[in-house]
């Protein structure tokens, strides 16, 4: 199949309508891993949780050091816009304040900052979701360094006004013959309610404000290879899916041993080395409520493979099981 000619800017409202009732913690769902890492600053500081041993070789050597965390901290290579437009539905968004900068705005991270703002991304992704009224995308927020409860409750504040109705409170859609509030999502009941944010935050400010979810379970291998990945989360699968939303990461991890020993190497050069197994792996997976199925599947570098198209794909799995 030529990925390429196909749209997957509007898959979700193009699925068959046999699944149109199915929960959507049940579809499979293309997912960006450390979606921002595109617009990283390689001059802004190091985050706050980086260790001072790490700090002092910045500091030392920083032009050795700079080039290879921007490098290996890089995840993605396309904006948030394309990678809406490829397909991603599912956004892993970490968010902090800088140390320091006596002004409200929020960065996204991943080692070091981004150029962009937290909140003229999003307002992005909200005018992209008024011309695109049956997508829906799942935003998990995350670490939240350097954030006080005061920048938290300003930061919710500024989420509930950009996307305002579009998003789904955890309790909107309950359904009292469901195990789950997840399990009464389901596309059809998304659209007829105007629903099309799920805002998951992972901070116990979550808890205070009904239009947030909590956590999303993240099946994170920290491995350098392809086998790796795979070995850890068959592990997973056989211990069996979360009864709602979570993501299986089919991302490599390299520590700083493995970068120090391949210097000449990066996280885009690992990733598509290793591709190759990944999509062998990911072609024979299934979403749906089996005990073995997958949900939200994430990646690096979604846009130099077909990546957005193989897990779409995986939902036509679901049709053999509506017409038995």
């Amino acid at each position: 199949m030529d990925y390429r000619s196909q749209n997957y800017e509007e898959w979700m409202s193009n699925l068959p309508e046999e699944l149109w009732d199915i929960p959507i913690t049940n579809l499979a769902i293309p997912g960006s891993h450390d979606a921002m890492s595109y617009c990283l600053d390689i001059n802004s500081p190091l985050v706050r949780s980086e260790s001072d041993t790490f700090r002092l070789l910045d500091g030392l050597f920083y032009c050795l050091t700079r080039p290879a965390i921007f490098k290996w901290a890089t995840t993605q290579d396309k904006s948030i816009l394309e990678q809406l437009s490829m397909g991603i539905r599912f956004f892993d968004l970490r968010v902090a304040h800088k140390p320091c900068d006596s002004s409200n705005y929020l960065y996204f991270t991943h080692v070091i900052y981004t150029h962009l703002t937290v909140l003229e991304t999003l307002m992005s992704v909200a005018v992209w979701l008024e011309s695109h009224p049956k997508e829906i995308v799942i935003l998990a927020c995350s670490h939240f360094e350097g954030l006080s409860d005061k920048l938290h409750e300003s930061f919710i504040l500024s989420l509930k006004k950009l996307f305002g109705s579009k998003l789904c409170p955890r309790q909107a859609l309950q359904n009292t013959t469901c195990p789950t509030q997840e399990s009464a999502l389901t596309l059809r009941s998304l659209w007829a309610s105007g629903h099309q944010v799920l805002l998951s935050y992972e901070d116990q400010a979550a808890a205070r404000h009904e239009e947030l979810w909590p956590a999303i379970p993240y099946w994170w291998a920290n491995q350098p290879t392809a086998q790796g990945v795979i070995s850890y989360l068959d592990w997973q699968k056989g211990m069996g899916r979360p009864e709602g939303f979570f993501v299986a990461g089919l991302n490599l991890t390299a520590d700083r041993r493995h970068i120090a020993v391949h210097p000449k190497q990066s996280l885009r050069t690992l990733t598509l080395s290793n591709w190759e197994s990944l999509q062998e792996w990911l072609e024979n997976q299934k979403p749906g409520a089996d005990y073995n199925s997958l949900n939200i599947i994430a990646g690096d570098f979604v846009g130099p493979v077909p990546f957005c198209p193989l897990v779409i794909a995986l939902n036509q799995k679901l049709l053999q099981n509506t017409t038995k």
